[in-house]
Parts: C-alpha cells; sequence; structure tokens
C-alpha cells in the first residue's frame, strides 16, 4: 500500500492507503479532517483545516459502489472479503512477488525479505499488525472505520476480512451488503449502470465478472457477480464481486479528483 502526498498553498492531500505512519493515522481519525472520496462527499473538502484525508484503497474500492445503493436504498449491514495484491504494499512487495515466483517455479527456496510468509502461489493474513484484543488486523479496522465516517452513519454494521494475494496490480473485494428495504438483482444493476466511477461487468453467459487484470490501468471500479444472497430469505440482500485498480482511484486517482475540486469547493 503506498502513501501520497500532494501539497497546495492551503491544504495539503494526505493520502493514508499504505503502512504509514501513526500521525497519519491519527490525522484521519481526527473529526476536523475530511476523508473524502469525490463520488461520495465531495462537500466535505469545504471543512479542511489544512489537511484532507485519501481514504484507504480497500474502503475506496467498496465504498464507491456501495454508496449510490445506499441512497437508494439504506444499507444497514455490509460483509467485505478483500483480495489485495502486491502493488498495494509497494514496489518491493510486487519485485517480491515476481522474484519468489520464478524462484518456485526453478525449484529454488526463496526466503521472505518483505512479507511475512512466502508470496508465490500463496495468500495469507493482511500484512498490518493483529489486534490482541479483537483479532481485527490494521487494514480491516480502518475499513470500517472510514466506511462510518465516510457514509456519516455510526450505526451501519460491517464485517471486514482482509488478505493479500498473490496477484501484481489491482485489488478484489467480494461484497455482501443488507438493506433497509428489500432490493432485487435488476434495481442493482440499473444503480451500478448509472453510477459515477463505477463499471458494470457481469456476463453470466460468458462467466465474465470483474478480474484484476481488467482493473489495471482503469479509473472505474468494475462491478459484476451481483446476485440475491440466499442466505437472507428477506429479499433484503446482494452479494457482489468488485476490482480496481489501487495504484489509480484507490490512492492517486482520488487525491488527483480532491485536488481538480479544491477551486470550486474551497476557493471561489
Amino acid at each position: 500500500m503506498e502513501e501520497n502526498v500532494s501539497n497546495d498553498p492551503v491544504v495539503a492531500i494526505v493520502g493514508v492507503t499504505g503502512a504509514v505512519g501513526a500521525e497519519f493515522i491519527a490525522t484521519m481519525d481526527d473529526p476536523n479532517v475530511p476523508l473524502v472520496i469525490p463520488e461520495i462527499n465531495a462537500n466535505r473538502i469545504r471543512d479542511h483545516k489544512g489537511i484532507i484525508a485519501n481514504p484507504n484503497c480497500a474502503a475506496i474500492t467498496a465504498l464507491v459502489p456501495l454508496w449510490p445503493i445506499h441512497q437508494k436504498n439504506g444499507i444497514k449491514r455490509v460483509i467485505i472479503s478483500t483480495y489485495q495484491a502486491a502493488s498495494g504494499a509497494g514496489a518491493a512487495a510486487m519485485d517480491e512477488l515476481v522474484e519468489s515466483t520464478r524462484a518456485n517455479l526453478n525449484g529454488q527456496v526463496y526466503t521472505p525479505k518483505v512479507m511475512p510468509h512466502p508470496y508465490a502461489f500463496n495468500l495469507f493474513n493482511h500484512n498490518t499488525a493483529v489486534d490482541p484484543e479483537t483479532g481485527y488486523n490494521d487494514e480491516e479496522t480502518k475499513v470500517i472505520k472510514e466506511t462510518r465516517k465516510i457514509f456519516e452513519d455510526e450505526k451501519i454494521a460491517i464485517g471486514v476480512t482482509c488478505v493479500r494475494v498473490p496477484v501484481l496490480r489491482a485489488h478484489c473485494e467480494a461484497i455482501t451488503f443488507e438493506c433497509e428495504k428489500p432490493i432485487s438483482e435488476d434495481q442493482v444493476r440499473a444503480i451500478m449502470a448509472q453510477a459515477p466511477g463505477v463499471k458494470l461487468v457481469d456476463d453470466r453467459v460468458k462467466n465474465y465478472f470483474p478480474m484484476p487484470i481488467d482493473a489495471s490501468g482503469q479509473d472505474d471500479v468494475l462491478v459484476g457477480r451481483i446476485r440475491k444472497d440466499l442466505s437472507d430469505p428477506s429479499g433484503h440482500s446482494i452479494s457482489m464481486f468488485v476490482a480496481a485498480d489501487q495504484l489509480l482511484k484507490g490512492a492517486a486517482l482520488n487525491a488527483v479528483q480532491i485536488a481538480e475540486l479544491l477551486p470550486q469547493r474551497v476557493m471561489a
């Protein structure tokens, strides 16, 4: 994951989508520091006191498609499982994935230097500290806190499991959400088709859905696998699968979008 900091004579945009210092995490928790995804809460840019925070990449990937649904039919509960690429841990992690994969295929032993576990042909708990009391890692805790702050809803129930997978670039997430009122697959597809920052990729006939290889280099969050959650007979829940380029919408692009809005939102 990466840290992106952009300076302006009036405001600093601080990106905390990576393993950075505690002072940056504290900044994001500060109620006086707006945490902004332009498709959701661009109006909060004007509330800044000199700093605007760029959200965590896993949160951005989930919230861009969830927000337009939440506006139409309030989301009460969401369960997110992430499949996070090496790019989220920086260039060194990407190099380690390539080098360890090459070594593995050549029958050689490779000792991890960046990741806590062997990366080639493996996946593991996200490489952030695990709270011994809650059992949640720091990445999961960020997603929970940031969702509530950005949606401005402390009551929304959130469960998150964050996992590092052996993919070079672009994160994926499996998301199941429960709404206040019944909601159908067709309603969700219609909302996604019009949602800013979203591209619908949902072809059951061709078995073609969001993939990291397609999301890489794309500005939009890819959304598909939209289907009823069969564990909820009330018809209030939907499951879907999303993919987004962590280096673009999950980091730099989001910061650039904030910067582009500054003149009209702050200086006008």
